[in-house]
């Protein structure tokens, strides 16, 4: 097991996880370090894609390197240690975190942000035959070499809230573009966009018949094939490149640290604490047991700042200081071509201006962790 002693500093922090709020904390902790602190990260890949950019690139309007937030060079910029490798599980006796096929890490304090899954084991068919929609780097990666290929092309997403739509307008989108629409297809089990208020979803299902998609709804699914979906009233949807979008899971080795959990999920109190002292959470994979929220990327970048105080606070016997969740936040939500559609508080507006506020949006979050300042340092 490494230890924080192994890299000549006393206190030893560990982020799990390359999600938002992470890479805020990276960026921050470079312009100003904890003293005597070495800062570790845990990440499956050296860069971490960005949510808010996945329909964008879908529908082609983005590159795949406009998606990713380079961990490697936040890491080096913040002075840390970067461990390219799949958490599997976090020892809280021992203050450990297992690594898959590498040594544990040691920590005294750690921040667990790894975000969400969308694979359904349960769903006869889905592992061999489709593609989950997070975590986002493998799909990306799938949905590029299928897009750029040859042929008519039909294509189905499970699911029918606010991201399994963004997603078949985005993938419709391309498809059409490159003149290789044959079908599309959006399934749910329940009502579709639910989620929203009815004016935004009559934008959204209007957005989606434009694009020539087939919403079904109130329908199961029996199996998930290689060229088709059986639905459970007996008919048969065709689709090459099939993925879910249903709903949120948490990662499986979450289930064995010990530390308390509301479906799956890791409760967080107001200061974004676990329940052992030593372990905080954020983003989609925790649960703020004083006010739970939507799983959305705008809480784990306003939660950014609290976490990086409370982990300066917990390495310094400091004060920790409370995160407060907005009631409600502006959504934006593209709509396959450079449109998009904004809404809050019920109140929804559309076409290209939001498409360009929302590229706007993204690009200046992107542009912040490119574009950094001289490091500080410590020693």
């Amino acid at each position: 097991m490494t230890s924080p002693h192994d890299h000549g500093k006393s206190k030893h922090a560990v982020l799990i996880g390359g999600g938002h709020a992470h890479a805020l904390v990276l960026k921050s902790w470079g312009m100003n370090p904890v003293a005597d602190t070495q800062l570790t990260v845990i990440n499956p890949g050296k860069t971490a894609p960005y949510s808010g950019m996945l329909p964008g690139f879908v529908a082609g309007h983005y590159t795949r390197d406009a998606l990713d937030i380079d961990l490697e060079q936040l890491a080096r910029f913040a002075g840390a240690r970067l461990v390219v490798g799949h958490a599997t599980g976090i020892d809280l006796a021992r203050k450990s975190i297992r690594i898959s096929g590498q040594p544990d890490v040691g920590y005294d304090v750690t921040s667990i942000d790894i975000g969400i899954t969308s694979d359904m084991p349960v769903l006869p068919g889905f592992a061999a035959h489709a593609i989950p929609a997070k975590p986002l780097g493998s799909f990306a990666a799938k949905w590029h070499a299928f897009r750029d290929s040859d042929g008519y092309a039909h294509i189905a997403v499970i699911g029918g809230g606010v991201a399994g739509a963004e997603l078949i307008m985005a993938m419709s989108h391309a498809l059409q573009t490159r003149g290789r629409m044959g079908s599309a297809t959006l399934i749910d089990s329940a009502e579709a966009l639910s989620a929203i208020p009815p004016k935004a979803a009559k934008i959204v299902r209007q957005k989606m018949t434009d694009l020539g998609v087939t919403v079904i709804e109130n329908t199961g699914i029996s199996e998930v094939c290689a060229d088709d979906i059986l639905l459970s009233d007996g008919q048969s949807i065709r689709s090459d490149f099939t993925t879910g979008a249903a709903g949120a899971r948490p990662y499986e080795w979450v289930q064995d640290t010990g530390l308390a959990l509301t479906g799956g999920f890791i409760d967080v109190d107001e200061f974004l604490r676990t329940s052992d002292k030593a372990v905080f959470a954020t983003g989609d994979c925790a649960h703020l047991v004083a006010s739970p929220r939507p799983k959305a990327g705008v809480y784990a970048v306003r939660q950014a700042p609290v976490l990086l105080q409370n982990l300066r606070a917990a390495l310094t016997d400091d004060a920790l200081h409370p995160y407060k969740a907005q009631k409600d936040y502006l959504k934006l939500i593209s709509l396959g071509g450079k449109s998009a559609m904004g809404e809050k508080f019920g109140l929804p507006f559309a076409g290209s201006l939001i498409w360009k506020w929302k590229n706007h949006i993204d690009q200046s979050f992107m542009a912040q962790f490119r574009d950094l300042p001289p490091a500080s340092s410590t020693d």
